[in-house]
């Protein structure tokens, strides 16, 4: 069987990486298209109607899973990311194949295997194992540290380093208390997820690390002016239907 295939990654280098590997095994891949991200992706799927997808994990716009989560037609899914703090277990355990940039050939090779076994056995997705994998990779975690991108460099930001997040047309940056800035790969409504309790949402655009809250002021329509405590003394506005979770939480 030859698959028709979408590759899915927000890395032009990792998109051309993957076609010439995948283009040693043109008698099990057909690549009809590519996608710089979920949005774009979701659009594609949904048109072509491809068998296989290769699905980088945290882009912008949508991440992989949120992506998946909005999709009608499910192809077999094939992750590919450099983030390894997901649960490789749950992967495997949902009969899922999971590769780790940068891809080897090697690696494509027992993918190749895998595909073919499989081929008797399914058709399409098993979207059982799939429910089970999402709830198993959503569940909220422990987390010490958020991955952001800088050059070639992974950066790991501690948690306790970081005063808010907040979004700007269809991107969403990591502000730390020294006034650092990064482009995250995370929408706001997957680090609402993400993040533990001390980080709250105050507006669909941004959430604040409560240890940085200096202080509150009531504006006005159940807003307030939030000032936080790092180096550009920071202040961010809620959004009037996040008043009732800042006045509980502050005990207003």
């Amino acid at each position: 069987m030859i698959y028709k295939t979408i590759l899915v990654d927000d890395e032009p280098l990792a998109i051309s990486r993957l076609k010439r590997l995948l283009s040693a095994f043109d008698d099990v891949f057909e690549i009809i298209d590519s996608a710089s991200n979920g949005e774009e992706a979701l659009q594609k799927i949904e048109s072509l109607k491809p068998d296989l997808i290769f699905l980088d994990i945290e882009m912008p716009l949508l991440n992989g899973f949120e992506l998946l989560e909005q999709l009608e037609y499910m192809p077999k899914v094939i992750f590919s990311t450099a983030f390894d703090q997901y649960a490789i277990q749950a992967f495997e355990e949902n009969s899922l194949d999971y590769l780790l940039k940068p891809v080897e050939k090697d690696r494509l090779a027992k993918t190749v295997e895998k595909l073919r076994s499989l081929e008797k056995q399914q058709q399409g997705m098993d979207t059982e194992a799939l429910t089970r994998l999402l709830t198993q990779v959503n569940q909220k975690k422990t987390i010490h540290s958020i991955t952001v991108k800088k050059g070639d460099k992974i950066l790991f930001i501690p948690l306790t380093d970081i005063a808010y997040f907040h979004a700007e047309d269809k991107y969403v940056f990591l502000n730390a208390q020294d006034g650092m800035q990064y482009l995250t790969n995370y929408t706001i409504t997957a680090l609402d997820q993400k993040l533990p309790d001390e980080f709250i949402r105050i507006s669909r655009s941004a959430i604040i690390h409560t240890h940085f809250i200096e202080s509150m002021e009531k504006t006005f329509n159940g807003k307030f002016m939030i000032s936080l405590k790092d180096i550009k003394k920071t202040k961010l506005e809620s959004g009037s239907s996040y008043g009732d979770n800042i006045k509980g939480l502050m005990e207003v």
